[in-house]
């Protein structure tokens, strides 16, 4: 009997020897593979044999082959991993996002710089045709480097919605790979870990973590549940959700995501992503792209509308002169309604919005969402640039420069509007002035110098302020005293308005009639009272140059971006420069902002991956170490067979002698 103990020892000594020399094998050979982790053959003592002598040992057994597998550290790296992704990706897209704001002679602001100096020649030569060309050229630099940048931002969109449509086709991927390796290790049986079948899991968990930040839960049947964005289940046990690709509900011109969960589909939140490359791709969309939008936008409403309207204030040198047509024409304001609106049986919605820009100066870099006021049940918009509302909107109403029209069948309560003011702006802008003529460098009035005057007085400067002036104004400018002013019809003498004048400003008119006081009157010296300065049409256009100066004026003027006053007056504002360096100085800081945050979290990663591998990770001189072992103990057991073998032939002899 002890002949066949010893057999029975020896060979369960080889056995297990083999099986660890077979996963120290497997382990050399995977320790190059991303997510591999370490395997160990676990033994354990085989039940002794009670006999009268005592218990005697039976050699070994296998137990199991587990993974060094820490599940916090795996979580945590693929937590990081989906942090980088989210932040590498934004960067990435901001990179291409700076290529759009140029600074120095390639910039927005120095092609509208040039454009306004320009107007300085016009002012000095207003008769030079050559003058007026160059002028006109540009003007239509001006327009074209615009529509530049908004075919730039379109291109950027493009690209964001085929990584997003290609990032979701991965994660879809990953997904149904996710829930056919739990089916598949569900199916494993024998009540042993299947290792590798759980490291491909572990891998595809941590791809799809760079995607969309997932969270995990193991369930006792070996299978783990896969959620993310707040709850939306991607896979449980076998069963897999699937990612679509969407236009946005609010706004068509961009994408969102859709989970399909068995047949229910769930709108994705994209500030409920948390990390990986969609939301990275998601957050530039909403946030960095859009905000360059409506940068861009705002410049060009701005700069189309107040030239423009300097345009509409001079005479041009046709024949006969005529009041300055538009220099510029930008593409109407957007109305997009919400894709949940009521809609008529053709599908058409039922309610409309209109807007239009009344006041250029005043138009914010934002979109606006007009909806239901939760408070009055009547209506209101919220600029979403920085969540202010204007609440009380009904059709008719003015906030930010902007008129607000509800069409004859009014939204119902759950209606919302998305309103783009700026959004597309840039990207419209045209210069339809192609006739030098048609440049307005005279103004529409001119102011000069009573004859029979005693004062000092002077015409310092004439600035027509109001597009309704009347440009057949024939009137007087009477000092009643030092300070005191009226406004007179130089036929018949009918008073048309009061003012005071104080050195320095320009005359303040009592009255609100823009077509009598639309204008600024400078003077310098001292007048006296009796005194008179005229104003007439314009007669010689060829020699006039006061809107030429207006023009050149408005270089230094800040009307981008402006307020409206206590008064109901714009103030403050920005320069054409000063809002291009602004737009640039944001896009920078962003970029840098996106850089510094790409290089924390790609460090983190890099940390908890350094982690997991150290706890998981095959060290091969480590491995080297134990296939020597191994390999001496199974030669051991071995030589124990061998023992083993001539006990028992020498037990075999005896017994036949």
């Amino acid at each position: 009997m002890s002949g066949f103990a010893l057999l029975s020892i020896g060979s369960r000594a080889m056995a297990a020897n083999y099986v660890a020399l077979q996963t120290t094998g497997h382990n050399i050979a995977n320790a190059s593979v991303e997510g591999y982790s370490r395997q160990r053959v676990e033994t354990a003592t085989a039940a002794s044999r009670v006999t009268a002598s005592g218990n005697i040992g039976t050699g070994v057994d296998v137990k199991t082959v587990t993974r060094a597998h820490d599940q916090f550290l795996t979580r945590e790296a693929a937590n990081a991993k989906a942090l980088a992704g989210m932040d590498s990706t934004r960067l990435e897209s901001l990179r291409r996002l700076e290529e759009v704001f140029r600074p120095g002679e390639q910039g927005i602001g120095h092609a509208a710089g040039e454009f306004l100096n320009a107007m300085v020649d016009v002012a000095s030569r207003p008769s030079d045709l050559s003058v007026r060309q160059v002028a006109l050229a540009r003007a239509g630099e001006v327009a074209d480097r615009f529509r530049l940048a908004g075919t730039q931002l379109d291109a950027l969109q493009a690209d964001v919605d085929t990584s997003i449509q290609d990032a979701v086709t991965r994660a879809n991927a990953l997904i149904k790979g996710i829930a056919d390796l739990n089916a598949a290790i569900q199916g494993a049986g024998q009540g042993q870990p299947p290792n590798d079948l759980l490291d491909a899991r572990d891998r595809q968990v941590a791809e799809l973590s760079e995607i969309v930040q997932v969270k995990t839960l193991q369930a006792l049947d070996g299978s783990t549940s896969v959620h993310f964005a707040g709850g939306v289940a991607l896979v449980q046990g076998g069963k897999s959700a699937t990612l679509k690709v969407v236009p946005d509900k609010g706004d068509a011109g961009r994408l969102a995501l859709e989970a399909d969960e068995n047949g229910v589909t769930r709108d994705i939140d994209p500030l409920a992503l948390g990390g990986g490359s969609i939301a990275g791709l998601l957050r530039f969309q909403n946030d960095d792209l859009r905000n360059a939008r409506a940068t861009l936008g705002q410049m060009a409403v701005a700069i189309a509308g107040v030239t423009n309207e300097q345009q509409s204030l001079g005479l041009d040198l046709r024949t006969p002169a005529g009041r300055g047509a538009a220099l510029f024409d930008i593409g109407d304001p957007l109305v997009q309604p919400g894709q949940d609106n009521q809609r008529m049986p053709g599908g058409t919605f039922v309610a409309s919005v209109t807007l239009e820009v009344t006041d250029p100066r005043l138009v914010q870099a934002s979109e606006y969402l007009l909806s239901a006021d939760p408070d009055t049940g009547g209506w209101q918009v919220e600029r979403l640039s920085d969540g202010a509302v204007f609440s009380g909107i009904t059709s008719g109403s003015e906030f930010d420069g902007l008129r607000i029209d509800l069409g004859p069948t009014p939204p119902v309560a759950s209606d919302r509007f998305l309103l783009q003011p700026v959004t597309y702006a840039a990207g419209s802008l045209r210069r339809v002035v192609q006739d030098p003529r048609a440049l307005a460098a005279a103004a529409l009035l001119t102011a000069d110098v009573g004859a029979d005057n005693r004062g000092t007085g002077a015409v310092a400067k004439l600035r027509l302020t109001s597009v309704d002036i009347n440009p057949a104004l024939d009137a007087e400018v009477v000092f009643t005293a030092a300070s005191t002013v009226e406004l007179r019809a130089r036929e018949g003498g009918a008073l048309l308005a009061t003012g005071t004048w104080e050195r320095g400003q320009p005359v303040a008119w009592d009255g609100d009639d823009k077509s009598l006081t639309g204008f600024d009157l400078w003077l310098d010296g001292r007048p006296e009272a009796g005194d008179v300065f005229t104003l007439a049409p314009t007669a010689h256009v060829e020699r006039n140059n006061t809107n030429a100066l207006a023009f050149a004026e408005l270089r230094d003027t800040r009307f981008i971006g402006q307020v409206a006053g206590s008064g109901g007056e714009p103030e403050g504002g920005s320069t054409v420069v000063e809002a291009w360096t602004r737009a640039l100085a944001d896009t920078g800081v962003r970029v840098q902002a996106a850089d510094a945050a790409a290089q924390i979290s790609t460090a983190v990663a890099d940390q908890a991956e350094t982690r997991r591998a150290a706890q998981a990770g095959v060290n091969l001189d480590e491995e080297a170490a134990r296939l020597i072992q191994y390999q001496q103990s199974y030669q051991a057991a071995a030589k124990v067979l061998q023992v083993a073998q001539v006990v028992f032939d020498t037990l075999m002899q005896t017994a036949a002698g």
